[in-house]
């Protein structure tokens, strides 16, 4: 893999897109709750980086698949990270939403 490969950011357009069709699939906004209220992805739910360790009230099964995206990507990065070390089993760090082109809700 070249280093332009490594540097690709994940589109979260197509994140979406693979969450819409995935059965029982998450998707996860990590951003602080002010973010969230602010404007969010529908279908998401809230769980800010700062509250990770709280993720099992909102997902219990750790084979769930979890989509997670944050304002710029480097916020669902981490949680991404956390989320493995965690035993999450099927996290995707779609990125942020500042590129994201579809509706939001308030």
């Amino acid at each position: 893999m070249g280093l332009f490969n490594m540097q690709k950011r994940p589109d979260i357009n197509e994140g979406v897109k693979r969450f819409m069709n995935t059965a029982d699939a998450v998707l996860l906004d990590v951003r602080t709750e002010e973010e969230y209220l602010m404007g969010h992805i529908p279908g998401s739910q809230n769980v800010p980086l700062a509250a990770i360790d709280n993720v099992e009230e909102t997902v219990e099964n750790k084979d769930t698949k979890l989509y997670v995206y944050c304002r710029s990507g480097a916020r669902s990065r981490q949680a991404a990270d956390l989320l493995e070390e965690m035993g999450y089993t099927n996290v995707i760090n779609i990125g942020g939403i500042i590129t994201y082109s579809g509706r939001v809700e308030r």
